[in-house]
């Protein structure tokens, strides 16, 4: 509940008394989390096995005041065995509420220790002291006897306890499930020689082969051979894609017809299902915004529930029925019981593990719970292009005029960037069986192109508006008004005197993205394309998926101050992207979306990451968001009905008028019912259909 708690040991929370989840779901932590079930488990057995015998003699004695119970020592039973449950199976409840006090930490289990400790102690009293009572306190001859009442809320509690630590243990299982995917062994191509090794002793640079049917072992490189490979574990797509040399593949995922070579380049905690899991564990512990109203609702319930007990205790001992210390004590301990505030901390934290772990299974990987809350209202919606709306896998469709030299020139100096279209230029040089002139002096022109000399000679490829000869060929010019009329990218080549020629680049639209446009705007999310791509070339894209509202021919810069001058009070944005140039507006996004086939830069600046690299990914999150918020919302309402509705139905409001009261015992079970409500509510969320 509170992720700033760090311990190197199991133990309960200095603040809330919950006991401390694992830091991590390695095969030792869920031992650990399997052992806290088993001993609540049988915590729950023998609080039952010694509570059922005191809560039957209470309900005869009730039923027969006059007759002796268990041969008149009915009282002794129910002594010895509420003794029990209350220094045994259920002392550990009472204790955190103990050390809740000494650390100033009030929470449910402060209530808990008040009011089941007040029922055991002053049961115990009466059962010793009872002649010191004055005649008015006692009913049939004796004064009335509580042990029941401790001893079942205790089993109670303990049963809330245990349903709550089985649930927890199952919203892991998202992690469970990844940590499972991971292979134990792989083949080692060694020396001329194939052998099998251990996962854990690959090195970065080692050569493995990967059969027909196998999982990849580690993340790497093909260098020999081709196959299609099932990539669900990371994209939550089940179909498979082809992989060729040159390709990356990822360790996990599963190879299906062709067998294949790969170098592996990322190892450990490196690697992608390494770096997804730490993701998620991360995620499912932060806090969401939301969880502030339950925290400070929390903070003052507690001292104010202490207050109504007291009010309550003294209105039904002054001005209530007789036994009026009868009553005055049962509706204190029912006020104290139902008020515990447990199903309200558990209400945000639980559902932020499901929905997170929800989103890891598609795809979809939320770097903290804010931005899970922040995605469901969001108003407008900037997106990149190239790679995010299109395929990011462009081609070369045109070169004119058609000289090998402009193919030469752009292939040396894209060698160095890694670009989707600089990809394209790069293979369309190779297949065509160039040989391609050594570069130097390489650099950058942000949002412009790239630049660097062949021999003495500068060259440059990019914008055409990105070099310092400021003069075009015309029949350049009017090629180039042919290729964009085709929707169509065109890159400009130069050398320092003048334009050598343009290429031009065709990068299909995404299959889903139609789709994805007509989700997103149904959720009433305005979608703005951000490119530094032409203008024609931008619209063609925008007219074919339904995007009306486009810029292009922006630099990066320009892309963050039209992300800036659309911040407003009243507006959530949320940006796409996946190049360098993205990374300055997405963080400046409310929430920042990352293609998960983008750079390191994007990625790294985004709130979320989509691994697939797909538009229909943000149409999940957002419907995945809008999901989790509303599963969250139910929980805090289940919280506080369960509350404040209960509350004062314990005090006895509802008495002087339909003669309704609330018994502790019953007050315990609706408090446990509340937490086990949260809980059953939260997990429904594995069933949404993203």
């Amino acid at each position: 509940m509170h992720p700033e708690i760090r311990k190197d040991q199991p133990g309960d929370c200095p603040i809330c008394g919950m006991t401390l989840v694992p830091h991590g779901r390695e095969e030792s932590t869920l031992e650990q989390e399997d052992s806290q079930i088993r001993s609540l488990f049988f915590k729950f057995l023998w609080s039952t096995i010694f509570t059922i015998p005191v809560f039957l003699l209470a309900t005869l004695e009730m039923m027969s005041p006059h007759s002796n119970l268990v041969f008149g020592y009915g009282d002794w039973v129910q002594l010895v065995f509420a003794s029990i449950v209350f220094w045994g199976p259920g002392f550990f409840l009472t204790q955190k509420g103990f050390v809740s006090f000494l650390r100033r930490n009030l929470n449910m289990y402060s209530l808990i220790m008040i009011g089941v400790g007040s029922a055991y102690l002053f049961s115990v009293i009466s059962f010793f002291f009872s002649g010191y009572f004055p005649d008015s306190l006692k009913s049939h001859g004796k004064v009335a006897l509580y042990f029941e009442a401790a001893s079942v809320i205790l089993t109670l509690v303990i049963l809330g306890e245990f349903l709550q630590a089985r649930a927890q243990r199952r919203t892991g299982g998202a992690i469970q499930a990844l940590l499972g995917l991971s292979p134990k062994t792989a083949h080692l191509i060694k020396d001329g020689s194939e052998k099998e090794i251990p996962i854990e002793e690959i090195r970065v640079g080692d050569r493995l082969r990967v059969k027909p049917g196998e999982k990849v072992p580690i993340d790497g490189v093909i260098e020999e051979g081709s196959s299609y490979v099932e990539e669900s574990m990371l994209t939550g797509e089940p179909v498979p894609v082809k992989r060729e040399i040159g390709d990356r593949v990822f360790g996990a995922t599963i190879n299906q017809t062709g067998s294949f070579v790969l170098r592996a380049d990322k190892v450990g905690s490196e690697t992608a299902l390494s770096q997804i899991i730490h993701m998620v564990e991360e995620a499912q512990r932060s806090r969401a915004p939301i969880q502030g109203l339950a925290d400070r609702v929390a903070g003052w319930l507690v001292p104010v529930v202490i207050l109504i007990a007291v009010i309550t205790f003294f209105s039904w001992f002054f001005f209530g029925p007789d036994p009026s210390l009868s009553y005055a004590i049962l509706n204190s301990l029912s006020v104290l019981i139902i008020a515990c505030p447990c199903a309200l901390g558990l209400a945000t934290p639980i559902s932020v593990m499901v929905g997170v772990g929800i989103g890891a299974q598609n795809g979809i990987l939320i770097r903290n719970a804010e931005a899970l809350e922040k995605t469901e209202k969001g108003t407008i919606l900037f997106t990149d292009k190239t790679g995010t709306l299109t395929e990011g896998r462009p081609g070369v469709t045109d070169i004119f005029p058609e000289e090998e030299e402009i193919l030469r020139v752009a292939c040396s100096l894209e060698s160095r960037s890694e670009h989707p279209i600089a990809k394209a230029i790069v293979r369309k040089a190779y297949e065509s069986k160039l040989q391609i002139p050594e570069l130097t002096e390489f650099a950058s022109l942000t949002g412009n192109g790239v630049k660097g000399k062949i021999g003495s000679e500068e060259v440059f490829i990019g914008k055409k508006t990105g070099w310092k000869i400021a003069t075009f060929p015309k029949n350049i010019e009017e090629k180039e008004n042919e290729f964009l009329a085709q929707g169509k990218t065109v890159i400009w080549v130069a050398n320092q005197e003048k334009w050598l020629g343009i290429i031009a680049v065709t990068d299909p639209i995404k299959q889903t993205t139609p789709k994805a446009v007509s989700n997103i705007q149904s959720f009433g999310i305005r979608i703005v394309m951000l490119t530094g791509d032409s203008k024609v070339s931008a619209e063609k894209v925008g007219s074919q998926i339904g995007i009306t509202e486009i810029s292009s021919e922006l630099s990066p810069e320009g892309k963050r101050q039209i992300v800036k001058n659309a911040k407003g009070p009243k507006e959530v944005l949320l940006v796409a992207g996946d190049g360098i140039n993205d990374a300055p507006a997405l963080s400046l996004a409310d929430v920042g979306i990352a293609m998960g086939s983008g750079t390191e830069i994007a990625i790294q600046s985004a709130s979320i990451t989509l691994v697939k690299g797909d538009l229909l990914g943000i149409s999940k999150a957002i419907q995945l968001s809008k999901e989790t918020m509303k599963n969250i919302r139910w929980n805090l309402f289940f919280s506080f009905a369960y509350n404040f509705l209960g509350i004062p139905i314990a005090a006895g409001l509802l008495y002087p008028f339909f003669g309704i009261l609330l018994s502790p015992m019953i007050a315990g079970a609706a408090m446990s019912l509340s937490s086990f409500s949260v809980v059953m509510n939260a997990l429904r969320l594995r069933n949404a259909k993203l």
